[in-house]
Parts: structure tokens; C-alpha cells; sequence
């Protein structure tokens, strides 16, 4: 073998020996050096290499959670290099500056411009094509040439089976454009717009590119899928808590905190441009603690490492919460933490006991609300109004703030926490002649799940013949700490091993030593109480991506509440898992959804949604009964994932698309004709009377029948099938109808694991897509997968703006260089998309109605649907269906499909006619509509005549920040007046001052722009203060969006009782050998081991950078690679770089494997968006190339996501749903032959 570099050889020397003939020197006699003499002749070539003609700023649209600004270099047309921006805003003088940002992989970002994946030309499946152009020719219409293609048995067969082998040919834009077109037309006209679907995520990372693509979506009536829960990044336990979803600190508040934990949270890794905080933090003092079972790049960096296991976190919470608790709870009281959670929190809230049906004695059931006291009951909204017990009075009341003062007219001005002179009670023991009771809790410390009952005693007290006790009383009967006089099974101190959420018991669990846990709870304690809050934890992936993350994040979250963190600088929760804060978030919102031209939008649970469709709930086998509670009341019991899903969308808690198993355009002509007919008073009286008699269905009870199937997917600024499928190789089969690597093992198959409502079946459909679209700028799983790529424009190469989580600025992107080759910016593609849809709907489609099922929304009168959370089915009983309370809203929304261009390039009328609103907040913007009109110009003619124009991204871009009151300072004082009515406790002092202050586009082109404090948000930034969330709620008494108005510890809904996680539990890794089939952990067979498989971040690229270029490749050794613990490796024979192949019936991944001594036995991490582009063999499972990082993993979807229509388990877009969560999927290891095939 030739061991010289391929640069050697004849061609290059010749190449090389041209130079002579140009220009002279002298130089070596291999010609690798070259000698000048002279003046600066010598660095002619380094300054050549370093001059540019200009300098362009721009970021990176990328889910890194940086929103870096950027200095972009180009010479001669050509971009060259780029280095990191200097001129952020000062923080001030007492801190780190948050420049310079950046980090390597956005400085090697400019390869992709040029590299060899670069998708230059639009493309089309070549078979499809080729069958597409012979129909045109014959019928003369595209719309019924692709109809017949997508159609005829054979020829469907012949262009899906064809997905993802090759055969992808260069087209003309024009015709990618009409076979795109003539699918969008076949499937709105044969089958409804609700059989269209996109998928494009994290809006904040570019936010005009991701606006105009869903826009496009809505104007369309299609389905948008969410993202956020799909990347199993929304952590469900943020609206369970608090009612908003991921509100957090700036990186610039780590440095007031006191005390900084990373809980799951791989910072400098993840957070590269922010990590510098955390190290300089530690020399003021702060101690930093990191938590987490590897030693990870953040390990080093901490004063402490404590090692808890993978997917044990909860315990190790719940003990140091019990340490928390005894000490400060009932050992001593420390007011600061009393006052806190009194006023913040619902602690003080009472809960009714009632006995268990099947005979445990008494249990926690649900809060006592106004409604359940004769004095009180009158009041409006009183099934939302929760009591505490009050000490001044000696009785119970009704606080001020929870959500039963939100939304009436009568109650304007009471939405607020203020006492108003009431005592409350924390604990039944400060009552005067209270009881005792022995309630019944659930427990779950058994490995495999398996759930336990625990008897503790509470103090009570009796009202109306019921018996109550606080939630704290709960809160210390969950977590074992005893109190004098009061019955039941009490832990004997903190090493007592048996008894659940000691120190001593956890460290059985976690490893954790119980002398660790004990100290670190208590410097916890004691630093919150000596700074009064400054205690942070950063949460992240570690925790996140866990089946019961939920209960793992609440049991985290509630140290912080308990010690007063929450809402202060320098405390509480940072959760980074996403770019997820799209802070000019009204003008995104409203733009995005097209809510300017027509309402409602169908947005839908990207979990749910692909949980469905690609058929992974007929193979799973699961029903809640592997997680509910030893307590259940009934309501879960043998329910069917499947089935939860079916119950969701027929109650209105969560979306489903499509709604109904007809074409809703056709439904809305019936049921007008039937209100006109005099049948039915209205619309929805007649899809009631339908459904109810049987003649019509909801499209989820039979999602497998063909005209149920999603019909045409596009996707957009994701790599959907590379990077985020989990349950990759069921997409494959199911959707695309390709090859897969499915290895069904028949757990699901018997009768009794099928679900109820949901028809089963016999043979699974292979195939649903009629057409893949995909608009990217480099070569992916998803493109090469797709039947129609359209060439995208990079970051450097469109307008664009950008914010994130992690700092108060918003950055623009500016083109460097215009597209190059035939690539087109996202705003350009969709804008020539709408411009081919409305040319063909023309003759097909014209204006038609829509009928449009949405569910119940938080945060407006929609949460207050269903008080009490039970579970009102109308399905099969006596119950009447009632849109809007027990099923989903229906409404009506008129769609002129050949204006869809028109619409999607100007400001809607309904802007200015009904304003936006966010959070409840209600914006009047005709000034800023009027503003846009002045700087754009309005519309002369035609549909949009007189409407402002917004036909450019940069048009967008300003069309953003303009409607925002983050951005628009007009807004943000209008906001806080409108809600300072609502509340009765003084806001809008916030943003005076910033009325004349609008932040443009071409402010943010200037340098990085930070935010005006607005009530789209919970913090203020107000004064160069730095962002923490929830201060505005601790500091001016406007309550949190949840049922009490405060933070919650305790959840009464039906599902959550049954689950058995009203309070704050631990929860072990999901049983997957029950669930799914799967073989124990750490079984072993010969050359096989079975792990834990966790698809961890890459250890040197975060989303920004991929596997496909030569520095990747050469860290990554040349492709795909798994890490293995040494021992586990040796179990199996396993050295460093051997070929392994990790099995289960989901699919398999082959690949290197990376031996080391800093993992833990029991786990593999195989890291993330490893596709199978490049050196993936053959697997000697299956025979076919294996498959990428999410062929072995599989949607686990829990029930009690699905919770709606209730308080702040109410749904709204990428708020609450069910998460892909994926790490407690595991797979056996196996050793395979060295010598691979491709």
C-alpha cells in the first residue's frame, strides 16, 4: 500500500511545476517551498490570503442556542473566512462581557457554502419524473397527472420503493415547482388540506425563514407540526409548574447566582459561546456543582462531581428535597422561605381526602375550590378559584390570582397575589383542633416500575363534612418527613435504607453516597437563605430526554421553589435544551400563522402526530397500565397509547390532522347546506349530530385507511430523517414505503395489546406520502430520501433575524454573497410555491370553506373548559358533545386558494381589525400596520389591495420586530397598560420610556440590538438588568398562568391521579422489557450485551456542524461510532475501533466503537445526527446499510401528555404535548465481523 498523501503523484507535480511559467522564485527541490527576497514580497501570499472586499455581519441559523453575531468575509464574490463580532452592549463594569461569542463549528461554518454536499439545483425522484411527464403529455393538466402517478398502484410502488436508493436527477425550478404544486392542488381538492403537512423547528434561529414556510402552511389550511416537544427538548414539567413553557435566565445571570448547579447540562459542550460565565462565576466565590453519570466536559470545570446514574435523577432529588424539608420545614422555619412559598407558591392551597374506591383508605383528590363552599360558589369562574386556609380568620378563603379571576369582566383587577391581609395557613398543624389522618400514597421504587403503597399521616381539618389538609402537608408526607403525633411508616433518619426518598436510599439507586447528597442539600438550603434566592440549577438534555422527565424535573424544581429561588437574579431553573426564545415572539406568532388573514391555524403535537402516522403505536404493545399508579381510580387503566392519542383529540385536550375521515372542505358545504336546509341551527350542531350517529368519524379511530394517510410533507431548515426521526426506520417503512431495518418482535401483535378505539389493522399500509419535499442547502438522510430538493440559500446568503435563551439580543443575518449556483432563499422558494399553487387552483379549487377543528387553548377562556379534570367523554355515552368544552372548537374559515401568494405577501386585514394577542395580552397594532404601509408601500390591486407589503424577507424581518413588543416599545407599554387592568398591581413603568423606541431591521444589520421589557415575557431587562424569568411575577405580583395563580407542586387532574404523579415522585427508567419486548439490561449473550442506549449531543458538534466534512470525520473516525464502557466492552470482546452492530426490534445502527474509561458500565451513548451518508456498511442483522443514530430508538408516548383542556394543562403550539423522548431505549451491543461490505 502507497503510504504517500494523495496530494503526491504526476498530475500534481505538473500542476505545481505550471508556476515557473507565471512567475519566478526559488525553491526546494521538491517544490514544496518557495523563497522570495525583497521588500514585503516575501507575505505577498499571506496578505493576499487575508485581504477581503468586504465585511458583512451575519449569524448562524442553527439550533446551537448561540445566535452568535459574525463577521463574514468575501473577496471577490467568494467568501473566505469569518471571525466572531466585538461590538455587543456592554454588560456593565462588575461582569464578563458576553463577547466574544462564537466557538469553532460556526467558525468553520463557511465550508458548507462550497463543499461537495451542497445541494446547487433543484432535483426530482428521476422514476417519478419521468412517469409525471409522460401522464402531462397525455392529459395536458399537471394536477391530473400527478394524480394518476400518485394513484396507480404500480406506479406509486415504483417512485416510493425508489426513496432514498439514488435516482435523483436535476430539474428546472419551474417543474420542481409544478410537480410540488400539482400536489399541494391533488391533495387540498381529493383529500383536504388537513392531509398537508410541514415540519421546519425552532423558529428563533431564523425566524423570517421559518414564518414563511408555516404561513405558507396555514394560508394553505395545512397542518404544522410542532418541534420543540418533538426533540423531546420541551420539558412538560415547565407548564405542570409554572403555566408557561421554558421561560429562563440569560447566560449573564449565572454569574449572581451564589450557588450553580449543572443537573444534566453539558455546558461548555452545549453552550460553548456562554460556558465562560460558569468557569468565571467560580472565582467570586460560587461553588459549581455538575451532576451527571459520565465524566463529562463539564465534570472538569466543577468544584464537585456527584455521579448520579443515568436516568436516576429523581431520586437523588427527592432525598435531598427530604433533607431540604426536615430541616427547613419542620426542624426549624426559615421565614424567608416561608413568606415565599405562601405568597408564590400553592402550598398553602387545600386538597380534599377522599377513600380510594377499592378500599386504601384516604387519598389526595382534588383542590378545594370556591365553587365547593356555599358562600363562594356564586362567583364567576369559581370551579377555577382555589382556597387556602386563612389564620387571621380562623376559616377558609378565596386568595386573590388563580385563573378563576383571569378572564371575567366582574373580576378585573383581582388577578393579582396580593394577601390583602390574609395569614395563610402552611399546615393544617397551625390550626387550632385540627385532625389526624393515615393518607395513601403511591411510591415507584422498584427498578423495573412496578408501583408500592405508603401510608403517612397528614393534620386536617374539616369543612362541609370533608376533610382537607394543605399541599405541603402532602408535600411532607410524599418525602418521608415525619412530624410528632401524626401516624404511619416515617423514615428513622437519613440512614435509614428502606424507607423511599432518604439519603440512604437513594444512594441504593444513584450511587450518589448519602453523606454527598445530605451536604449538598444543605449548602443548597443555606446559600438560598443567605442570599435569598441565588441558587441556580442548569437542566438540561441529560434529564430532559427521559420517558418520566416530567417527574424527574418537578422533584428538581421543587428545591428551587422551596428555597425561593424562582424569580430571582441569580436563582432558578435554567433549562437549555433548544434555541427556543424567539423573543420578538408576537410578531413571529402572528405572521407565522397567518393569523392577519384568517383564524384558526391548525397547529399540531409533532409527537403525536408521527407516533400515529408512522404506524409505531401498532408495534408497541404498551398500554398505561406499565405506569399507572397503585392508586388509580380507573381512568387510565388498559388504555392504549394509541387510545390516549384517540381520547385527546376527540375531547379537544390535544390536535390530531386529519380531524375527521372526510375532506373538510366537503364538510363544510354539507353542514352549510344543512343549516340552510333548516336541519340544524348551526355547523357544529351538525358535525355533532354526525358523529354522534355514527356517519362520521374522527380520522384517528382508523388512521391507517387511506383517505386518513398524510398525503404531501415538506420539510425546511430540518433534517428530519437524519437527525430527529425517532423511530427512524418506521418513517421509512410506513410513511415513505422503502427499505427499513424494522425487526418487529412480535410484542405487539397479540389481541389483548391492541387498542380499543383505535381500528387495528391486519396489514399495515407501506407508503402514505404521496409526495416528499425537502429545501435544504446540503446533501442529507432527508434530501436524499426526498422526491422533489430545492436548493436553499445558507446563512450567509439571505436576510434573516435571530435571538435565543441564552442572551437579550436580536441579530440579523445579511447576504454575504447573493445564493449561488440555483439555490434560493426559503422566502423565495415559498413565495414562488404559492405563486404555482394559485396558477393551477384556479381552475381546481378556487375559494371554498373550511372546517377547521382546533382544541381548547391555555391561556384564554378555553382553559376553563373542563373544571374539576375529569375526563367527560362523549364517545359511546350519554354525555352531550359540546364544542368547545368536550370535544374541539369548530369554525368555519373561508380560503381563496389563487391568492395564496397575494395573502402570503401582505399584512391581513384582520391585523388591524382584531389585533394580536400573546399570553392573553391583547395588542392593538394599527399604528404598526400603519408604520409598515409607510415603509413598504401597500398593495394597489388585486386581493391584498391597500394591504401593507411585506414581499421580501427583509420586509418580513421588519414586519417582526414591528409587531412585537419586544422589539416595538409602542407595544410593550400598551401591553402592560392592557394587562395592568387585568391585574390591578402597577407594570407599565417596565417599557415607559421606550414608546418612540422601535428596533428595525437595519438596526439589527448595525450591531446586536438588545430587548425592550415586555409582557410577551416574564422577566424584565429593564435598566441593563439582566434577564431572569418569573421576577415580574416575585416582584409585582402577577400570578403565574396556572390553575392557583402560583407555582405548582401538586397536579389533581383524573389522568395525573391515576399515573400516580399529583406530587413530585421518583420514577425509574421505563421497563422496556414489559412495554416493548425488549431483553432485560445486561443481558448477555455470546459477543451481545444489552445497554442502555442514549443518543447524547456530539462531543465536538452541536446541530451547527455536521458528520460530512474532513475535520468530523477525521475526529469521528471516518463515520459512525458508539461508545462503550471499558469493562462493557470487554464483555464482548469489544477493542477500541472494532466494528459493532446495536440491535433491537426497531431497527439497527453499525458502527465503530469508541472504548473509554469515561463512561460508566451500563450505558452507550451514541451521539447525535450520525446519518448514514458516509461509511455505513452492511448490517449482518438485516443485510441492508445500517442505519443512522435513530434507527434504534422508537416514539415513547405518556399519557398524561396528552392532558388538555383543563387549567395550564391546556394545549397551545409547542407549549405542553407528548415528547420523543428516547433515552431510556436500550440495545443490544454486538460484536460483528471486522471485514464490512457497503
Amino acid at each position: 500500500m502507497n503510504d504517500s498523501p494523495r496530494t503526491d503523484g504526476a498530475a500534481a507535480n505538473a500542476l505545481l511545476g505550471m508556476g515557473r511559467f507565471f512567475t519566478k522564485w526559488d525553491e526546494t527541490d521538491d517544490g514544496r517551498a518557495v523563497f522570495r527576497e525583497g521588500g514585503r514580497k516575501g507575505d505577498v501570499f499571506y496578505r493576499d490570503r487575508w485581504s477581503h472586499d468586504k465585511v458583512v455581519r451575519s449569524t448562524h441559523g442553527v439550533n446551537c442556542t448561540g445566535s452568535c453575531s459574525w463577521k463574514v468575509y468575501v473577496k471577490d464574490g467568494i467568501i473566505t473566512w469569518e471571525s466572531q463580532q466585538t461590538d455587543y452592549p456592554t454588560t456593565g463594569a462588575d461582569r464578563p462581557e458576553y463577547e466574544p461569542r462564537g466557538c469553532p463549528r460556526g467558525a468553520a461554518f463557511s465550508w458548507y457554502t462550497y463543499s461537495p454536499t451542497r445541494v446547487r439545483y433543484p432535483y426530482g425522484r428521476a422514476v417519478l419524473v419521468e412517469m409525471y411527464r409522460e401522464a402531462k403529455a397525455r392529459l395536458g393538466d399537471p394536477v391530473e397527472a400527478f394524480r394518476e402517478v400518485s394513484t396507480d398502484p404500480e406506479k406509486r410502488r415504483r417512485y416510493q420503493q425508489a426513496r432514498g436508493k439514488g435516482g435523483l436527477v436535476r430539474i428546472s425550478w419551474e417543474e420542481a415547482l409544478e410537480i410540488s404544486a400539482a400536489s399541494y392542488v391533488n391533495t387540498i381538492k381529493n383529500y383536504g388540506p388537513d392531509r398537508l403537512v410541514s415540519f421546519s423547528p425552532i423558529p428563533a434561529m431564523s425566524q423570517v425563514s421559518h414564518a414563511i414556510g408555516t404561513r405558507f402552511t396555514h394560508l394553505l389550511g395545512g397542518a404544522m407540526t410542532s418541534f420543540y416537544d418533538w426533540y423531546a427538548d420541551l420539558p412538560v414539567a415547565s407548564p405542570q409548574v409554572f403555566g408557561d413553557q421554558t421561560d429562563v435566565p440569560e447566560s449573564g445571570d449565572w454569574w449572581d447566582s451564589t450557588y450553580l448547579m449543572m443537573w444534566g447540562s453539558n455546558v461548555p459542550l452545549t453552550r460553548t459561546p456562554d460556558a465562560h460565565w460558569m468557569a468565571e462565576v467560580r472565582y467570586r466565590g460560587t461553588k459549581v456543582i455538575a451532576v451527571a453519570p459520565d465524566y463529562a466536559d463539564n465534570v472538569k470545570f466543577a468544584d464537585e462531581w456527584v455521579p448520579a446514574q443515568a436516568g436516576t435523577d429523581a431520586a437523588l432529588a427527592m432525598a435531598m428535597g427530604h433533607v431540604v424539608l426536615k430541616e427547613n420545614y419542620v426542624d426549624r422555619q426559615v421565614p424567608f422561605f416561608t413568606d415565599y412559598v405562601k405568597q408564590f407558591t400553592d402550598l398553602s392551597m387545600l386538597v380534599r381526602l377522599t377513600d380510594h374506591p377499592e378500599g386504601h383508605g384516604l387519598t389526595a383528590s382534588k383542590f378545594l375550590l370556591a365553587a365547593d363552599l356555599p358562600q363562594h360558589a356564586a362567583q364567576p369562574d369559581s370551579n377555577f378559584k382555589t382556597v387556602l386556609w386563612d389564620k387571621a380568620s380562623s376559616s377558609a378563603v378565596v386568595p386573590n390570582g388563580s385563573m378563576g379571576f383571569r378572564h371575567n369582566e366582574a373580576d378585573q383587577g383581582k388577578w393579582n397575589l396580593k394577601l390583602d391581609g390574609i395569614d395563610p395557613a402552611l399546615s393544617m398543624m397551625e390550626v387550632d383542633g385540627h385532625g389526624e389522618a393515615a393518607i395513601a400514597l403511591p411510591c415507584f421504587e422498584d427498578p423495573r416500575g412496578t408501583g408500592s403503597v405508603i401510608h403517612r399521616g397528614v393534620p386536617t381539618v374539616e369543612i362541609d363534612g370533608q376533610q382537607y389538609c394543605t399541599v405541603l402537608d402532602l408535600m411532607l408526607a410524599q418525602y418521608g418527613v415525619g412530624r410528632d403525633g401524626l401516624p404511619g411508616d416515617w423514615a428513622k433518619g437519613y440512614d435509614d435504607v428502606d424507607t423511599p426518598y432518604t439519603p440512604a436510599w437513594q444512594a441504593e439507586i444513584t450511587s450518589v453516597p448519602a453523606e454527598q447528597c445530605i451536604r449538598i442539600a444543605r449548602e443548597f438550603a443555606q446559600n438560598s437563605e443567605e442570599s435569598e434566592g441565588r441558587t441556580m440549577i442548569i437542566i438540561g438534555a441529560g434529564i430532559c430526554h427521559w420517558y418520566h422527565a416530567d417527574v424527574t424535573y418537578r422533584a428538581i424544581m421543587s428545591l428551587l421553589m422551596l428555597t425561593g429561588c424562582i424569580g430571582r437574579n441569580g436563582g432558578g431553573w435554567a433549562h437549555y435544551v433548544g434555541q427556543e426564545k424567539c423573543r420578538p415572539m408576537t410578531g413571529w406568532f402572528n405572521m407565522a400563522n397567518a393569523l392577519d388573514w384568517s383564524r384558526p391555524p391548525r397547529t399540531m403535537i409533532g409527537t403525536g402526530y408521527w407516533y400515529m402516522h408512522t404506524d409505531q403505536w401498532r408495534t408497541d404493545g404498551f398500554s398505561a397500565d406499565a405506569i399507572t399508579s397503585p392508586l388509580s381510580t380507573g381512568s387510565l387503566d388498559g388504555l392504549h397509547a394509541a387510545d390516549a392519542m384517540a381520547t385527546a383529540a376527540n375531547l379537544g385536550w390535544m390536535p390530531f390532522y386529519p380531524q375527521f375521515d372526510r375532506n373538510p372542505l366537503d364538510l363544510a358545504d354539507e353542514a352549510q347546506a344543512a343549516v340552510d336546509a333548516g336541519e340544524v341551527a348551526t355547523i357544529q350542531d351538525w358535525v355533532v349530530r354526525e358523529l354522534k350517529e355514527g356517519r362520521l368519524h374522527s380520522a384517528i379511530e382508523d388512521v391507517d385507511a387511506p383517505e386518513n394517510w398524510p398525503r404531501n410533507l415538506i420539510l425546511w431548515r430540518s433534517n428530519l430523517f437524519g437527525s430527529s426521526a425517532k423511530g427512524e426506520e418506521y418513517f421509512l417503512k410506513h410513511l415513505l414505503g422503502t427499505h427499513n431495518n424494522v425487526m418487529e418482535n412480535g410484542h405487539g401483535d397479540a389481541v389483548e395489546h391492541r387498542p380499543k378505539t383505535v381500528k387495528f389493522r391486519e396489514e399495515a399500509p407501506q407508503g402514505k406520502l404521496d409526495l416528499l419535499i425537502t429545501s435544504d442547502f446540503r446533501m442529507t438522510s432527508s434530501t436524499l430520501l426526498s422526491d422533489i430538493v430545492f436548493p436553499a440559500a445558507t446563512w450567509y446568503e439571505k436576510y434573516d433575524i435571530s435571538s435565543t435563551d441564552m442572551h437579550p439580543y436580536v441579530h440579523a443575518f445579511t447576504p454575504a454573497i447573493d445564493p449561488p449556483w440555483e439555490a434560493r432563499s426559503d422566502f423565495e422558494t415559498f413565495k414562488l410555491l404559492a405563486q404555482a399553487i394559485g396558477k393551477l387552483a384556479q381552475k381546481h379549487l378556487g375559494v371554498r370553506k373550511d372546517l377547521v377543528a382546533v382544541p381548547m387553548q391555555h391561556d384564554t377562556p378555553g382553559e376553563l373548559a373542563q373544571p374539576g379534570g375529569n375526563v367527560p367523554d362523549w364517545r359511546g355515552t350519554d354525555v352531550p358533545a359540546v364544542p368547545g368544552k368536550n370535544m374541539p372548537n369548530l369554525m368555519i374559515v373561508e380560503r381563496d386558494y389563487t391568492a395564496i401568494a397575494d395573502k402570503l405577501l401582505s399584512v391581513g386585514p384582520l391585523a388591524d381589525r382584531l389585533g394580536f394577542t400573546t399570553k392573553a395580552v391583547h395588542f392593538d397594532v394599527t399604528h404598526a400596520v400603519e408604520r409598515l404601509g409607510k415603509l413598504h408601500g401597500v398593495f394597489d390591486s388585486g386581493p391584498a389591495a391597500g394591504r401593507p407589503a411585506i414581499d421580501t424577507d427583509a420586509r418580513m424581518a421588519e414586519a417582526i420586530l414591528t409587531f412585537s413588543g419586544t422589539t416595538n416599545g409602542e407595544l410593550a407599554t400598551q401591553g402592560f397598560k392592557n394587562l395592568e387592568k387585568r391585574t390591578g398591581v402597577k407594570l407599565a413603568d417596565l417599557s415607559e420610556g421606550s414608546e418612540e423606541k422601535i428596533i428595525s431591521y437595519a438596526m439589527t444589520q448595525a450591531s446586536p440590538q438588545p430587548v425592550i421589557t415586555s409582557p410577551e415575557w416574564s422577566g424584565s431587562e429593564t435598566g441593563g438588568r439582566r434577564y431572569a424569568a418569573f421576577t415580574i411575577n416575585t416582584e409585582r405580583l402577577k400570578p403565574w398562568h396556572t390553575l392557583s395563580g402560583r407555582m405548582h407542586f401538586f397536579l389533581d387532574h383524573d389522568w395525573m391521579i391515576d399515573a400516580g404523579e399529583q406530587l413530585p415522585i421518583y420514577r425509574p427508567p421505563l421497563n422496556m422489557q414489559r412495554a416493548y419486548g425488549e431483553p432485560e439490561i445486561g443481558a448477555r449473550g455470546e459477543k451481545a450485551i444489552t445497554l442502555r442506549y442514549l443518543t447524547v449531543h456530539n462531543k465536538w458538534s452541536i446541530h451547527s456542524e455536521y458528520q460530512d466534512n474532513l475535520f468530523m470525520l477525521s475526529l469521528g473516525r471516518g463515520g459512525p461510532q458508539a461508545w462503550l464502557s471499558v469493562d462493557d466492552a470487554a464483555a464482548i470482546d469489544v477493542k477500541d475501533n472494532d466494528w459493532v452492530e446495536c440491535t433491537n426490534a426497531n431497527g439497527v445502527f453499525v458502527a465503530r466503537a469508541v472504548v473509554t474509561h469515561k463512561l460508566p458500565n451500563g450505558i452507550a451513548y451514541v451521539q447525535h445526527a450520525q446519518e448514514r451518508t458516509i461509511d455505513v456498511p452492511k448490517s449482518e442483522a438485516t443485510g441492508r446499510r445500517g442505519g443512522i443514530h435513530n434507527s434504534v430508538t422508537r416514539i415513547l408516548l405518556k399519557p398524561t401528555h396528552l392532558i388538555g383542556g383543563y387549567a395550564h394543562q391546556a394545549y397551545a403550539f409547542n407549549y405542553i404535548g407528548p415528547t420523543g423522548v428516547n433515552r431510556d431505549i436500550i440495545s443490544t451491543i454486538r460484536k460483528r465481523s471486522q471485514e464490512v461490505q457497503y
